[in-house]
């Protein structure tokens, strides 16, 4: 099994330690002298033995702080039976305080209490055994020497993990906020994609149907007629264009905003529909509503009426609105069957818009074929959208 590769700052640690005994055994300079009773090992070499295990140690402070605090242990212990060398005992603080705060958890809990222990022990039990004040110096060292840098290394843990929390906080802060802007940059382009098709769809699709008659009849004036829809369509549509181009220019807000339309409009809607070339019946008793639901079901009348223009057999089309339990009801109605002469295309987009501007009020939206024993063939095209007036359900 390699051994792990040291930290740069770890070599410098365990290189200025090893030097600095180095120095100290030179110059003669020991914790104890040869007399002491707990030197076993008296002269400057037996120093070098625990000095070097030390500095070997600090090499491994940050790459394995549990293995250099084991194998430093022992090496103080020998150190205490030499004259001792300074450095050798600032190390082992070192290694006390790394294991802390480099080593797992369970490990940085285990010395606390382990050393708080033995600060405790060599407190009371030298003092029990010799019953002089001077006894209680020994707790006092092995609290500097071991308990001490423990506490320190806990306590710059606790602050680094603290830093940690707050900086992967701010990032799943920042991740949010970018993940929310996104979401609404996203909903603001479908919103302004879908107002331009309602604004935009009606009037294209009647040019693509009064072009392709044009051109498909030779009479001067059925292309007369075509042509005159055809320009009003065209100028109509322009004008709507460029006043939504303007309001997404309008970067200052200088100007007024555009009033959305009502369901005063359906009027107009409707004669323009007849312009078109389609038999509109409109039966129209909205009430009073909030103004969400009524952009939302005039929308939805100018889509259905631009499909039926596209795609709906000939025949009459009926536009009904009208309020019951609490909710705005729209339901627009077509022959449905194959068309006779020119069709315009049709993406699918519209029915996609109408149902997003349902749901976005909590509605229900329904479109497809259905019976009918008044039509000729028996078929008709309906689209049915609820819309709830109350503000709750438009939240």
């Amino acid at each position: 099994m390699a051994l792990p590769r040291p930290h740069r700052f770890d070599v410098y640690i365990a290189i200025g330690g090893l030097l600095g005994g180095l120095l100290l055994v030179a110059i003669g300079l020991a914790t104890r002298t040869a007399k002491d009773p707990i030197t076993l090992f008296d002269g400057p070499w037996p120093i070098l033995v625990p000095l070097t295990v030390m500095a070997g140690c600090e090499l491994l402070r940050r790459a394995a702080p549990r293995a250099a605090l084991l194998i430093g242990t022992p090496a103080i212990c020998a150190d205490v039976l030499t004259q001792g060398s300074l450095a050798t005992v600032l190390m082992f603080t070192d290694l006390v305080y790394a294991a802390v705060l480099y080593g797992p958890l369970a490990s940085a809990r285990r010395i606390q209490w382990i050393t708080g222990l033995l600060t405790v022990a060599g407190t009371l039990v030298p003092f029990a055994v010799w019953r002089v004040p001077e006894a209680l110096l020994i707790g006092v060292v092995v609290g500097i020497v071991a308990y001490a840098p423990a506490a320190t290394g806990w306590i710059v843990r606790n602050h680094r993990d603290a830093a940690e929390a707050a900086r992967l906080r701010a990032e799943q802060t920042a991740l949010l906020a970018e993940t929310d802007r996104a979401q609404a940059v996203t909903s603001e382009r479908a919103r302004m994609a879908r107002e331009l098709h309602d604004m935009v769809a009606n009037h294209l699709s009647a040019i693509a149907i009064h072009s392709t008659a044009a051109l498909s009849l030779d009479d001067p004036k059925t292309s007369q007629e075509a042509l005159t829809v055809i320009r009003e369509n065209s100028v109509e549509g322009l004008a709507e264009m460029r006043r939504l181009i303007g309001i997404l220019r309008d970067a200052g807000g200088d100007t007024e905003p555009v009033a959305a339309p009502t369901l005063d409009g359906l009027d107009a809607l409707v004669e323009g529909a007849r312009t078109n070339g389609l038999d509109v019946h409109l039966d129209a008793e909205p009430g009073s509503v909030p103004t969400p639901v009524e952009l939302a079901a005039y929308r939805i009348v100018q889509e259905a009426l631009t499909n039926a223009l596209k795609h709906a057999s000939p025949g009459r089309v009926t536009v009904v609105l009208g309020q019951r339990d609490g909710s705005l009801t729209v339901t627009v109605t077509s022959p449905f069957g194959d068309r006779d002469g020119p069709r315009a295309p049709g993406s699918g987009a519209g029915l996609v818009g109408m149902r997003e501007r349902v749901a976005l009020l909590g509605g229900a939206f329904e479109a497809g074929p259905a019976r009918d024993p008044d039509s000729a063939d028996g078929k008709i095209w309906v689209v049915h959208a609820t819309l709830p007036l109350t503000e709750g359900d438009l939240a």
